[in-house]
């Protein structure tokens, strides 16, 4: 059996980590950990098991836990990564991995230190559309993927406006690094984990500024904080070249048009797939003289715990996984080379 801590008892911990944990066999959750003592509790009854403790160090030092799922906000990422990891524990920490480059820089440094597994949450990578997407592009069926566009944009939907996700300070920005990482690390990942070259973005934090004066068509993560902090892009415009394809993207938890554009276009020469995110593909090309497209379909198995399953079987047989930091820190580099030339308003050579 493998015994696991998780830190962090909030919304993704309950919603994926620890359910996730509860259907494998291989799997007895030892601590839940949260730094409000109700959430750890409630855990414990909820799910008849482990131990409620508020200090991660609770965890990480003991030495019957082999491995951590650390569901924390995003500013407590690399401390507590880094920590359990140099204690001896495999972690799974979700994304984004930490709040900027310097701090994933951090993290790589004590993975590649301890030898230890460090798998970061970007849970597409374990999505079975996405990875029928990577083994079309690997087949060359595509032909040369040149270009991909991104779009993930709905109508005034910020999360919890005024908390968490709205303060630079905990969450290192808005939706480019809250939904953007999912979809730029799904591109990374089926086009091979191309480098990021050069990398020209804006931001924008408009509507969200007045948050008493926010009309909203959904917030998750709320109820707004009205004295609380916006200090984040609720938008963002970028265009990257890698070098592989070209990366052009487009994302807004908030938008003043009521349409949600969630896909990813990936075009080749020789076809082109539409992926709608969490959901089906369909392929487009030609065929002796005639336009063709088609949507494959297959059974959709759960992504999160495919990542659970994957991450438990990598620490018994130390089988690699796609997620650890060193394949997915592009993405990060990425997203970072974003805000800073929306920042600085000038393309980022990389």
């Amino acid at each position: 059996m493998i015994k696991v801590g998780v830190i962090g008892c909030g919304t993704i911990a309950n919603a994926a980590h620890i359910p996730s944990y509860m259907k494998n066999p291989d799997v007895e959750i030892a601590y839940f950990c949260d730094i409000i003592p109700e959430r750890a509790e409630k855990a414990v009854r909820e799910y008849g098991c482990g131990k409620a403790v508020v200090d991660y160090h609770d965890v990480i030092n003991d030495p019957a836990v082999d491995a951590v799922s650390v569901c924390t906000p995003n500013g407590a990422h690399p401390m507590i990564a880094i920590d359990a990891l140099r204690a001896g524990k495999h972690v799974l920490c979700e994304k984004p991995a930490a709040r900027t480059w310097p701090e994933v820089e951090k993290m790589i440094a004590a993975q590649h230190e301890t030898g230890k597994i460090l798998a970061i949450g970007v849970v597409n990578r374990f999505n079975d559309s996405v990875r029928k997407i990577k083994q079309y592009i690997d087949e060359g069926r595509l032909g040369n993927v040149h270009h991909v566009y991104v779009s993930f944009r709905q109508h005034r939907s910020i999360p919890g406006l005024g908390g968490a996700f709205t303060t630079k300070a905990m969450a290192g920005g808005g939706v480019l690094i809250d939904w953007g990482v999912h979809y730029l690390d799904i591109v990374m990942f089926c086009c091979g984990d191309p480098a990021p070259l050069t990398v020209s973005g804006e931001c924008f934090s408009k509507l969200g500024r007045d948050i008493p004066g926010y009309t909203y068509k959904d917030m998750w993560a709320g109820p707004p904080k009205l004295d609380g902090t916006y200090d984040v892009e609720e938008s963002v415009t970028g265009l990257v070249r890698t070098s592989g394809p070209v990366i052009t993207f487009n994302g807004a938890w908030a938008q003043n048009i009521a349409e949600k554009e969630c896909f990813i276009d990936f075009m080749g020469d020789k076809a082109g797939i539409r992926l709608q995110y969490l959901g089906y593909f369909t392929l487009y090309t030609a065929e002796h003289g005639a336009l063709v497209q088609y949507t494959p379909e297959f059974e959709m198995t759960d992504m999160f715990q495919n990542e659970i399953d994957a991450f438990v079987r990598s620490v018994r047989t130390g089988e690699r996984l796609p997620s650890v930091i060193d394949s997915v820190a592009p993405t990060a580099r990425l997203m970072q080379a974003v805000y800073d030339s929306a920042e600085q308003h000038r393309e980022i050579v990389l």
